[in-house]
Protein backbone atom coordinates (compact mmCIF):
# COMPACT_ATOMS: atom_id res chain seq x y z
CA UNK A 1 0.00 0.00 0.00
CA UNK A 2 2.99 2.49 1.10
CA UNK A 3 4.28 1.82 -2.59
CA UNK A 4 1.92 2.89 -4.73
CA UNK A 5 1.25 5.81 -2.79
CA UNK A 6 4.99 6.50 -3.08
CA UNK A 7 5.17 6.19 -6.76
CA UNK A 8 2.06 8.72 -7.30
CA UNK A 9 4.17 11.72 -4.98
CA UNK A 10 7.21 11.21 -6.97
CA UNK A 11 4.88 11.25 -10.18
CA UNK A 12 3.32 14.66 -9.20
CA UNK A 13 6.74 16.14 -8.16
CA UNK A 14 8.26 15.01 -11.63
CA UNK A 15 5.24 16.80 -13.65
CA UNK A 16 5.67 20.06 -11.53
CA UNK A 17 6.79 23.50 -13.48
CA UNK A 18 10.86 24.16 -13.19
CA UNK A 19 14.24 23.77 -14.98
CA UNK A 20 15.24 20.85 -16.04
CA UNK A 21 18.75 20.06 -16.27
CA UNK A 22 20.27 20.00 -20.23
CA UNK A 23 17.84 21.69 -21.47
CA UNK A 24 18.46 23.40 -25.01
CA UNK A 25 19.71 27.56 -24.46
CA UNK A 26 17.97 29.87 -26.64
CA UNK A 27 20.02 31.18 -29.52
CA UNK A 28 17.96 34.11 -29.55
CA UNK A 29 20.63 36.86 -28.42
CA UNK A 30 22.66 35.53 -31.22
CA UNK A 31 20.47 35.28 -33.71
CA UNK A 32 19.89 39.39 -33.20
CA UNK A 33 23.60 40.12 -33.44
CA UNK A 34 24.44 37.80 -36.30
CA UNK A 35 21.58 39.45 -38.92
CA UNK A 36 23.00 42.91 -37.12
CA UNK A 37 26.41 42.10 -38.97
CA UNK A 38 24.24 41.41 -42.22
CA UNK A 39 23.96 38.32 -42.17
CA UNK A 40 20.44 36.49 -42.77
CA UNK A 41 19.04 33.72 -40.49
CA UNK A 42 18.68 31.52 -43.09
CA UNK A 43 19.54 27.85 -40.86
CA UNK A 44 20.43 29.71 -38.12
CA UNK A 45 19.35 27.54 -35.24
CA UNK A 46 16.89 29.29 -32.76
CA UNK A 47 18.40 27.01 -29.85
CA UNK A 48 21.94 25.49 -29.22
CA UNK A 49 22.88 22.40 -30.86
CA UNK A 50 25.55 19.92 -30.73
CA UNK A 51 28.99 21.13 -31.88
CA UNK A 52 30.60 18.44 -33.48
CA UNK A 53 31.06 20.22 -36.75
CA UNK A 54 32.85 23.21 -35.40
CA UNK A 55 35.87 23.93 -36.86
CA UNK A 56 37.34 26.80 -35.49
CA UNK A 57 35.73 27.02 -31.78
CA UNK A 58 36.05 24.77 -29.17
CA UNK A 59 33.62 21.69 -29.74
CA UNK A 60 30.86 21.77 -27.30
CA UNK A 61 26.93 23.17 -27.41
CA UNK A 62 27.16 25.91 -29.64
CA UNK A 63 24.33 28.30 -31.93
CA UNK A 64 26.32 28.08 -34.50
CA UNK A 65 26.85 26.28 -37.71
CA UNK A 66 29.22 25.83 -40.01
CA UNK A 67 28.67 28.28 -42.47
CA UNK A 68 27.58 30.69 -39.67
CA UNK A 69 31.14 30.00 -38.16
CA UNK A 70 32.77 30.72 -41.73
CA UNK A 71 30.93 33.79 -42.49
CA UNK A 72 31.99 34.99 -38.85
CA UNK A 73 35.59 33.98 -39.31
CA UNK A 74 35.53 35.91 -42.94
CA UNK A 75 34.18 39.09 -40.69
CA UNK A 76 36.64 38.80 -38.42
CA UNK A 77 39.26 38.97 -40.11
CA UNK A 78 38.02 41.78 -42.28
CA UNK A 79 37.10 43.85 -38.72
CA UNK A 80 41.04 43.45 -38.51
CA UNK A 81 42.39 44.22 -41.18
CA UNK A 82 40.29 47.63 -40.95
CA UNK A 83 41.14 48.52 -37.51
CA UNK A 84 45.16 47.82 -38.74
CA UNK A 85 44.39 49.89 -42.40
CA UNK A 86 42.47 52.32 -39.48
CA UNK A 87 45.83 52.83 -37.78
CA UNK A 88 48.09 53.00 -40.81
CA UNK A 89 46.09 55.86 -42.33
CA UNK A 90 46.34 57.77 -38.93
CA UNK A 91 50.29 57.33 -39.40
CA UNK A 92 50.02 58.43 -43.17
CA UNK A 93 48.16 60.90 -42.23
CA UNK A 94 51.60 62.15 -39.50
CA UNK A 95 53.75 61.68 -42.28
CA UNK A 96 51.96 63.83 -44.73
CA UNK A 97 51.76 66.38 -42.16
CA UNK A 98 55.10 66.05 -41.21
CA UNK A 99 55.86 66.99 -44.97
CA UNK A 100 53.67 69.43 -45.58
CA UNK A 101 55.12 71.38 -42.37
CA UNK A 102 58.44 71.45 -43.65
CA UNK A 103 57.88 71.92 -47.60
CA UNK A 104 56.39 74.80 -46.65
CA UNK A 105 58.80 75.93 -44.29
CA UNK A 106 61.62 75.12 -46.79
CA UNK A 107 59.71 76.67 -49.66
CA UNK A 108 59.26 80.04 -47.80
CA UNK A 109 62.79 80.56 -46.93
CA UNK A 110 64.02 79.67 -50.67
CA UNK A 111 61.20 82.30 -51.93
CA UNK A 112 62.33 85.04 -49.01
CA UNK A 113 65.94 84.17 -50.37
CA UNK A 114 65.12 84.98 -53.96
CA UNK A 115 62.81 88.05 -53.22
CA UNK A 116 66.05 89.39 -51.49
CA UNK A 117 68.01 89.51 -54.78
CA UNK A 118 67.17 92.88 -55.81
CA UNK A 119 67.58 94.03 -52.77
CA UNK A 120 71.19 92.94 -52.29
CA UNK A 121 72.49 92.77 -55.84
CA UNK A 122 70.98 95.91 -57.29
CA UNK A 123 74.66 97.93 -56.17
CA UNK A 124 75.68 95.86 -58.77
CA UNK A 125 74.18 97.99 -61.68
CA UNK A 126 73.82 96.62 -65.08
CA UNK A 127 75.74 93.06 -63.65
CA UNK A 128 72.64 92.30 -62.20
CA UNK A 129 69.76 94.26 -63.91
CA UNK A 130 70.55 93.12 -67.24
CA UNK A 131 71.41 89.50 -65.75
CA UNK A 132 68.37 88.87 -64.01
CA UNK A 133 67.02 85.79 -65.40
CA UNK A 134 70.51 84.11 -64.73
CA UNK A 135 70.15 84.38 -60.90
CA UNK A 136 66.58 83.50 -61.76
CA UNK A 137 67.44 80.42 -63.06
CA UNK A 138 69.70 79.40 -60.03
CA UNK A 139 66.78 79.52 -57.78
CA UNK A 140 64.56 77.74 -60.86
CA UNK A 141 67.00 75.15 -60.55
CA UNK A 142 67.74 74.70 -56.88
CA UNK A 143 63.69 74.39 -56.22
CA UNK A 144 63.23 71.86 -59.52
CA UNK A 145 66.07 69.66 -57.66
CA UNK A 146 64.67 70.16 -54.11
CA UNK A 147 61.31 69.02 -55.73
CA UNK A 148 63.19 65.72 -56.97
CA UNK A 149 64.63 66.67 -60.48
CA UNK A 150 67.70 64.44 -61.89
CA UNK A 151 69.78 67.74 -61.70
CA UNK A 152 73.16 67.19 -60.77
CA UNK A 153 73.49 69.79 -58.11
CA UNK A 154 77.41 69.86 -58.64
CA UNK A 155 77.03 70.78 -62.37
CA UNK A 156 74.54 73.29 -62.29
CA UNK A 157 76.14 75.72 -59.87
CA UNK A 158 79.77 75.62 -61.45
CA UNK A 159 77.90 76.60 -64.79
CA UNK A 160 76.27 79.72 -62.75
CA UNK A 161 79.56 80.67 -61.37
CA UNK A 162 80.76 80.42 -65.21
CA UNK A 163 78.26 81.98 -66.68
CA UNK A 164 78.42 84.65 -63.79
CA UNK A 165 82.56 85.04 -64.74
CA UNK A 166 81.41 85.37 -67.93
CA UNK A 167 78.64 88.26 -67.45
CA UNK A 168 80.82 90.31 -65.39
CA UNK A 169 84.23 90.04 -67.71
CA UNK A 170 82.34 90.94 -70.39
CA UNK A 171 80.31 94.20 -68.61
CA UNK A 172 83.43 95.38 -67.15
CA UNK A 173 85.68 95.33 -70.41
CA UNK A 174 85.99 98.98 -72.42
CA UNK A 175 83.44 99.77 -74.71
CA UNK A 176 85.61 99.71 -77.45
CA UNK A 177 87.06 96.23 -76.95
CA UNK A 178 85.25 93.43 -78.80
CA UNK A 179 85.18 90.36 -77.26
CA UNK A 180 83.85 87.03 -78.88
CA UNK A 181 81.64 84.48 -78.25
CA UNK A 182 84.52 81.78 -77.91
CA UNK A 183 86.83 84.37 -76.42
CA UNK A 184 84.51 84.51 -73.31
CA UNK A 185 83.80 81.08 -73.35
CA UNK A 186 87.43 80.77 -72.91
CA UNK A 187 87.00 82.92 -69.91
CA UNK A 188 84.30 81.36 -68.11
CA UNK A 189 86.47 78.34 -68.30
CA UNK A 190 89.24 79.60 -66.27
CA UNK A 191 86.38 79.55 -63.56
CA UNK A 192 87.81 76.54 -61.26
CA UNK A 193 91.40 76.96 -62.01
CA UNK A 194 91.98 81.11 -61.52
CA UNK A 195 89.09 81.06 -58.70
CA UNK A 196 88.44 84.98 -60.12
CA UNK A 197 85.65 84.96 -56.97
CA UNK A 198 88.32 83.60 -54.31
CA UNK A 199 86.94 80.87 -52.34
CA UNK A 200 83.15 81.62 -52.24
CA UNK A 201 81.39 79.33 -55.07
CA UNK A 202 83.30 76.41 -53.36
CA UNK A 203 82.37 77.18 -50.01
CA UNK A 204 78.88 78.10 -51.31
CA UNK A 205 78.60 75.25 -53.44
CA UNK A 206 79.57 73.11 -50.48
CA UNK A 207 76.78 74.40 -48.14
CA UNK A 208 74.25 74.64 -50.86
CA UNK A 209 74.69 70.97 -52.13
CA UNK A 210 74.47 70.07 -48.56
CA UNK A 211 71.27 71.82 -47.29
CA UNK A 212 69.47 70.83 -50.47
CA UNK A 213 70.48 66.95 -50.75
CA UNK A 214 69.51 66.75 -47.15
CA UNK A 215 66.37 68.37 -47.27
CA UNK A 216 65.48 66.60 -50.21
CA UNK A 217 66.32 63.73 -48.85
CA UNK A 218 64.68 63.72 -45.91
CA UNK A 219 61.14 64.99 -47.88
CA UNK A 220 62.11 61.74 -49.68
CA UNK A 221 62.47 59.58 -46.86
CA UNK A 222 59.08 60.95 -45.13
CA UNK A 223 57.60 59.56 -48.31
CA UNK A 224 58.58 56.78 -48.92
CA UNK A 225 58.08 55.96 -44.84
CA UNK A 226 54.18 56.95 -45.34
CA UNK A 227 53.94 54.53 -48.76
CA UNK A 228 55.73 51.60 -46.66
CA UNK A 229 52.88 52.13 -44.07
CA UNK A 230 50.35 52.26 -46.58
CA UNK A 231 51.46 49.07 -48.79
CA UNK A 232 51.98 46.79 -45.30
CA UNK A 233 48.46 47.91 -44.15
CA UNK A 234 46.85 46.06 -47.54
CA UNK A 235 48.25 43.25 -46.76
CA UNK A 236 45.96 40.34 -45.84
CA UNK A 237 45.96 38.30 -42.86
CA UNK A 238 46.21 34.76 -43.40
CA UNK A 239 43.78 31.88 -43.40
CA UNK A 240 45.66 30.58 -40.15
CA UNK A 241 45.29 34.16 -38.55
CA UNK A 242 41.06 34.28 -39.52
CA UNK A 243 41.01 30.97 -37.55
CA UNK A 244 43.15 32.50 -34.58
CA UNK A 245 40.75 35.51 -34.31
CA UNK A 246 37.66 33.88 -35.48
CA UNK A 247 37.84 31.62 -32.43
CA UNK A 248 39.09 34.56 -30.04
CA UNK A 249 36.43 36.92 -31.27
CA UNK A 250 32.72 35.65 -32.22
CA UNK A 251 33.81 31.96 -30.87
CA UNK A 252 32.36 33.54 -26.96
CA UNK A 253 29.39 34.69 -29.08
CA UNK A 254 28.43 31.25 -30.23
CA UNK A 255 28.96 29.65 -27.26
CA UNK A 256 26.21 32.37 -25.29
CA UNK A 257 29.30 34.47 -23.73
CA UNK A 258 29.21 37.10 -25.93
CA UNK A 259 29.89 39.80 -23.02
CA UNK A 260 33.06 38.07 -21.80
CA UNK A 261 36.12 39.74 -23.69
CA UNK A 262 39.33 37.95 -24.58
CA UNK A 263 42.33 37.85 -21.97
CA UNK A 264 44.46 40.88 -22.67
CA UNK A 265 47.50 38.30 -22.89
CA UNK A 266 45.42 35.98 -25.31
CA UNK A 267 44.79 38.82 -27.59
CA UNK A 268 48.30 39.86 -27.66
CA UNK A 269 49.31 36.04 -28.85
CA UNK A 270 46.71 36.02 -31.22
CA UNK A 271 47.73 39.48 -32.99
CA UNK A 272 51.52 39.07 -32.94
CA UNK A 273 51.05 35.68 -34.91
CA UNK A 274 49.12 37.60 -37.34
CA UNK A 275 51.12 40.51 -37.50
CA UNK A 276 54.83 38.35 -37.68
CA UNK A 277 55.58 39.77 -40.67
CA UNK A 278 54.47 43.04 -40.26
CA UNK A 279 56.80 43.27 -36.78
CA UNK A 280 59.56 42.19 -38.35
CA UNK A 281 59.70 45.67 -40.17
CA UNK A 282 60.48 47.13 -36.70
CA UNK A 283 64.67 47.33 -36.44
CA UNK A 284 64.92 48.70 -40.28
CA UNK A 285 62.01 51.28 -39.22
CA UNK A 286 63.35 52.56 -35.86
CA UNK A 287 66.97 52.67 -37.76
CA UNK A 288 65.45 55.12 -40.46
CA UNK A 289 63.42 57.07 -38.17
CA UNK A 290 66.81 57.60 -35.89
CA UNK A 291 68.16 58.56 -39.08
CA UNK A 292 65.36 61.46 -40.04
CA UNK A 293 65.63 62.59 -36.83
CA UNK A 294 69.71 63.22 -37.37
CA UNK A 295 68.73 64.60 -40.79
CA UNK A 296 66.19 66.74 -39.21
CA UNK A 297 68.55 68.16 -36.03
CA UNK A 298 71.29 68.82 -38.70
CA UNK A 299 68.97 71.73 -40.37
CA UNK A 300 69.94 73.96 -37.11
CA UNK A 301 73.84 72.70 -37.34
CA UNK A 302 75.96 75.63 -38.23
CA UNK A 303 75.57 76.74 -41.14
CA UNK A 304 72.25 75.81 -40.53
CA UNK A 305 69.43 75.80 -42.72
CA UNK A 306 68.37 79.36 -42.93
CA UNK A 307 71.16 80.96 -42.83
CA UNK A 308 72.74 78.87 -46.38
CA UNK A 309 69.51 79.64 -47.99
CA UNK A 310 68.97 83.57 -46.92
CA UNK A 311 72.70 84.27 -47.74
CA UNK A 312 72.97 83.30 -51.50
CA UNK A 313 72.55 86.49 -52.59
CA UNK A 314 74.93 88.47 -50.28
CA UNK A 315 77.17 86.05 -51.25
CA UNK A 316 77.09 86.23 -54.92
CA UNK A 317 77.48 90.04 -54.26
CA UNK A 318 80.47 89.11 -51.99
CA UNK A 319 82.21 87.06 -54.98
CA UNK A 320 81.54 89.85 -57.63
CA UNK A 321 83.02 92.51 -55.56
CA UNK A 322 86.30 90.26 -55.04
CA UNK A 323 86.63 89.93 -58.77
CA UNK A 324 86.34 93.69 -59.19
CA UNK A 325 88.58 94.19 -56.81
CA UNK A 326 91.04 91.82 -58.48
CA UNK A 327 90.20 92.69 -61.79
CA UNK A 328 93.50 93.63 -62.90
CA UNK A 329 95.21 90.86 -61.91
CA UNK A 330 92.98 88.29 -63.09
CA UNK A 331 92.80 89.86 -67.03
CA UNK A 332 96.55 89.12 -67.28
CA UNK A 333 96.25 85.99 -66.43
CA UNK A 334 93.44 85.70 -68.76
CA UNK A 335 94.99 87.64 -71.63
CA UNK A 336 98.01 84.94 -70.99
CA UNK A 337 95.48 81.74 -71.26
CA UNK A 338 92.80 83.27 -73.79
CA UNK A 339 94.80 86.10 -75.29
CA UNK A 340 93.79 89.75 -75.40
CA UNK A 341 91.18 90.50 -77.14
CA UNK A 342 91.22 93.57 -80.03
CA UNK A 343 94.21 95.91 -80.61
CA UNK A 344 97.16 95.57 -78.18
CA UNK A 345 97.46 97.97 -75.92
CA UNK A 346 93.49 98.37 -74.99
CA UNK A 347 94.00 98.08 -71.44
CA UNK A 348 92.40 95.74 -69.28
CA UNK A 349 88.55 96.04 -68.60
CA UNK A 350 87.35 99.03 -66.47
CA UNK A 351 84.87 98.51 -63.47
CA UNK A 352 81.57 101.14 -64.42
CA UNK A 353 81.66 104.27 -62.01
CA UNK A 354 78.41 103.44 -60.15
CA UNK A 355 80.61 100.02 -58.61
CA UNK A 356 83.56 101.85 -58.39
CA UNK A 357 81.82 104.12 -55.88
CA UNK A 358 80.99 101.10 -53.68
CA UNK A 359 83.39 100.49 -50.74
CA UNK A 360 84.03 97.87 -48.45
CA UNK A 361 82.85 94.11 -49.29
CA UNK A 362 79.58 93.28 -48.60
CA UNK A 363 79.51 89.78 -46.14
CA UNK A 364 77.24 86.78 -46.13
CA UNK A 365 77.34 87.62 -42.15
CA UNK A 366 75.21 90.78 -43.00
CA UNK A 367 72.50 89.19 -44.31
CA UNK A 368 72.31 86.29 -41.75
CA UNK A 369 68.16 85.95 -41.17
CA UNK A 370 66.78 87.26 -37.97
CA UNK A 371 66.65 85.77 -34.56
CA UNK A 372 62.76 85.18 -35.07
CA UNK A 373 63.40 83.37 -38.37
CA UNK A 374 66.77 81.01 -36.30
CA UNK A 375 64.00 80.19 -33.38
CA UNK A 376 61.32 79.45 -35.83
CA UNK A 377 63.90 76.68 -37.41
CA UNK A 378 64.53 75.31 -33.92
CA UNK A 379 61.07 74.95 -33.51
CA UNK A 380 60.63 73.33 -36.96
CA UNK A 381 62.90 70.86 -36.04
CA UNK A 382 62.04 70.39 -32.47
CA UNK A 383 58.45 69.75 -33.63
CA UNK A 384 59.29 67.13 -36.73
CA UNK A 385 61.96 65.44 -33.98
CA UNK A 386 59.39 64.64 -31.49
CA UNK A 387 56.53 63.31 -33.68
CA UNK A 388 59.41 60.85 -35.16
CA UNK A 389 60.13 59.76 -32.18
CA UNK A 390 56.41 58.64 -31.25
CA UNK A 391 56.19 57.19 -34.36
CA UNK A 392 59.49 54.91 -34.19
CA UNK A 393 57.98 52.31 -32.21
CA UNK A 394 54.58 51.96 -34.35
CA UNK A 395 54.90 48.04 -35.46
CA UNK A 396 55.66 46.66 -32.32
CA UNK A 397 53.06 48.45 -30.39
CA UNK A 398 50.93 48.01 -33.10
CA UNK A 399 49.20 44.51 -31.28
CA UNK A 400 48.94 46.49 -28.14
CA UNK A 401 47.00 48.78 -30.29
CA UNK A 402 44.59 46.59 -31.57
CA UNK A 403 43.93 44.54 -28.16
CA UNK A 404 43.53 47.76 -26.47
CA UNK A 405 40.17 47.74 -28.35
CA UNK A 406 39.42 43.69 -28.93
CA UNK A 407 40.46 42.28 -25.49
CA UNK A 408 39.27 43.03 -21.81
CA UNK A 409 40.87 45.20 -19.62
CA UNK A 410 43.37 44.47 -16.84
CA UNK A 411 41.40 44.07 -13.98
CA UNK A 412 39.39 41.42 -15.62
CA UNK A 413 41.75 38.66 -16.23
CA UNK A 414 40.26 36.02 -14.32
CA UNK A 415 36.72 36.38 -15.95
CA UNK A 416 38.29 37.01 -19.89
CA UNK A 417 37.88 34.48 -22.91
CA UNK A 418 41.32 32.12 -22.92
CA UNK A 419 39.82 30.55 -26.02
CA UNK A 420 38.51 27.29 -24.55
CA UNK A 421 36.17 28.97 -21.68
CA UNK A 422 35.99 32.28 -19.11
CA UNK A 423 39.41 31.67 -17.03
CA UNK A 424 42.72 33.18 -16.65
CA UNK A 425 45.20 32.85 -20.00
CA UNK A 426 48.03 30.31 -18.79
CA UNK A 427 50.56 30.48 -21.77
CA UNK A 428 52.98 33.15 -21.97
CA UNK A 429 53.43 36.28 -24.28
CA UNK A 430 55.27 35.63 -27.43
CA UNK A 431 58.07 38.27 -28.84
CA UNK A 432 57.73 40.04 -31.78
CA UNK A 433 58.72 39.02 -35.49
CA UNK A 434 58.25 35.88 -37.21
CA UNK A 435 60.64 34.06 -35.85
CA UNK A 436 59.54 34.33 -32.07
CA UNK A 437 56.56 32.88 -33.24
CA UNK A 438 57.77 29.25 -33.82
CA UNK A 439 56.12 28.47 -30.19
CA UNK A 440 52.81 30.62 -30.55
CA UNK A 441 50.03 28.36 -28.85
CA UNK A 442 47.43 29.99 -30.75
CA UNK A 443 48.56 30.80 -34.89
CA UNK A 444 49.63 28.16 -36.65
CA UNK A 445 53.13 29.54 -38.85
CA UNK A 446 55.55 28.99 -40.80
CA UNK A 447 58.72 30.82 -40.08
CA UNK A 448 60.49 30.05 -42.82
CA UNK A 449 58.15 31.64 -45.13
CA UNK A 450 58.35 35.53 -44.68
CA UNK A 451 55.93 37.30 -46.46
CA UNK A 452 57.74 38.81 -49.95
CA UNK A 453 55.83 41.66 -50.25
CA UNK A 454 56.88 43.01 -46.44
CA UNK A 455 60.11 41.85 -47.20
CA UNK A 456 60.08 44.41 -50.14
CA UNK A 457 59.35 47.35 -47.84
CA UNK A 458 62.14 46.01 -45.22
CA UNK A 459 64.54 46.53 -48.33
CA UNK A 460 62.75 49.99 -48.93
CA UNK A 461 63.63 51.20 -45.76
CA UNK A 462 67.37 49.87 -45.94
CA UNK A 463 67.61 51.84 -48.96
CA UNK A 464 65.83 55.10 -47.52
CA UNK A 465 68.06 55.09 -44.69
CA UNK A 466 71.57 54.80 -46.67
CA UNK A 467 70.45 57.79 -48.64
CA UNK A 468 70.09 60.00 -45.69
CA UNK A 469 73.09 58.95 -44.32
CA UNK A 470 74.99 59.47 -47.15
CA UNK A 471 72.86 62.97 -47.70
CA UNK A 472 74.27 64.12 -44.23
CA UNK A 473 77.78 64.27 -45.88
CA UNK A 474 76.43 65.92 -48.90
CA UNK A 475 76.03 63.12 -51.05
CA UNK A 476 73.04 62.43 -53.21
CA UNK A 477 72.91 58.85 -53.29
CA UNK A 478 70.84 57.30 -55.59
CA UNK A 479 70.39 53.11 -54.98
CA UNK A 480 69.08 50.47 -57.29
CA UNK A 481 65.53 50.08 -56.27
CA UNK A 482 64.30 46.61 -56.44
CA UNK A 483 60.46 47.71 -55.79
CA UNK A 484 58.48 49.53 -57.52
CA UNK A 485 58.70 53.11 -58.29
CA UNK A 486 57.33 55.77 -55.52
CA UNK A 487 57.47 58.61 -57.81
CA UNK A 488 53.58 57.85 -59.21
CA UNK A 489 52.57 58.09 -55.57
CA UNK A 490 51.04 61.78 -56.25
CA UNK A 491 53.36 63.07 -53.30
CA UNK A 492 54.40 66.27 -55.41
CA UNK A 493 57.80 65.83 -55.24
CA UNK A 494 58.35 65.79 -59.25
CA UNK A 495 58.66 68.66 -61.37
CA UNK A 496 58.16 68.55 -65.29
CA UNK A 497 58.72 64.49 -65.29
CA UNK A 498 61.81 64.91 -64.55
CA UNK A 499 61.57 62.79 -61.21
CA UNK A 500 63.29 59.56 -62.72
CA UNK A 501 66.91 59.32 -62.10
CA UNK A 502 69.26 56.77 -64.39
CA UNK A 503 70.01 53.95 -62.27
CA UNK A 504 72.48 51.63 -62.82
CA UNK A 505 71.35 47.58 -63.62
CA UNK A 506 72.39 44.44 -61.44
CA UNK A 507 75.53 44.16 -64.16
CA UNK A 508 78.26 46.28 -64.78
CA UNK A 509 77.57 45.79 -68.36
CA UNK A 510 74.81 44.95 -70.38
CA UNK A 511 74.95 41.74 -72.57
CA UNK A 512 74.19 41.44 -76.10
CA UNK A 513 71.99 38.95 -76.32
CA UNK A 514 71.40 38.68 -79.95
CA UNK A 515 75.86 38.08 -79.49
CA UNK A 516 75.36 35.57 -76.12
CA UNK A 517 72.42 33.56 -78.11
CA UNK A 518 74.57 33.04 -81.71
CA UNK A 519 77.67 32.32 -79.57
CA UNK A 520 75.81 29.81 -78.04
CA UNK A 521 74.32 28.12 -81.05
CA UNK A 522 77.89 28.04 -82.42
CA UNK A 523 79.23 26.00 -79.65
CA UNK A 524 76.21 23.90 -80.17
CA UNK A 525 77.28 23.17 -83.65
CA UNK A 526 80.92 22.56 -82.48
CA UNK A 527 80.07 19.99 -79.78
CA UNK A 528 78.16 18.14 -82.28
CA UNK A 529 80.77 18.00 -84.98
CA UNK A 530 83.50 16.81 -82.34
CA UNK A 531 80.84 14.11 -81.34
CA UNK A 532 80.61 13.08 -84.81
CA UNK A 533 84.16 13.11 -85.68
CA UNK A 534 85.11 9.30 -83.67
CA UNK A 535 82.27 7.77 -85.66
CA UNK A 536 83.84 8.96 -88.99
CA UNK A 537 87.05 7.53 -88.09
CA UNK A 538 85.62 4.21 -87.44
CA UNK A 539 83.60 4.50 -90.71
CA UNK A 540 86.54 5.43 -92.78
CA UNK A 541 89.07 2.38 -91.09
CA UNK A 542 86.70 -0.31 -92.13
Amino acid sequence: MRLPVLLCVLLCLSAAPGPVAGADRSCTDLRQFYTGKGFTLVEVPQTEISGEHLRMCPQGPTCCTSTMEENLGGLSTRETEGLIKEAGRSLQSAFNALHRAFDTYFTELHGRSERSLQEVLSPLGPLYSQNTRLYGDLYADLRQYYRGSALNLDETLSEFWSRLLERTFKISAPTDVSLSEDYLECVAKQQETLRPFGDIPRDTKAKLIRAFVTARSFVLGLIVSGEVVRKVSQVHLSPECMKALMKMVYCPHCRGIASVKPCSNYCSNVIKGCLANQADLNPEWQNLIDTMIQVASSFSTEPSLDVVLSSIPARIYEAVHFLQENMDTFTARVYQTCGTPGEPGTGSPALHEQQKKKSGSLTASEYKPSPTAGLRLEMQVSDLSSKLREMRQYWTQLPMALCSKLAAGGAGQDKCWNGITKARYLPEVMGDGLANQINNPEVELDITKPDMTIRQQIMQLKIMSNRLKNALDGNDVDFQDASDDISGSGSGMCVGGQCSRSRPGLYAYSPDNNRVRGAAASQTVLCGLLLLLPLAILLLQR
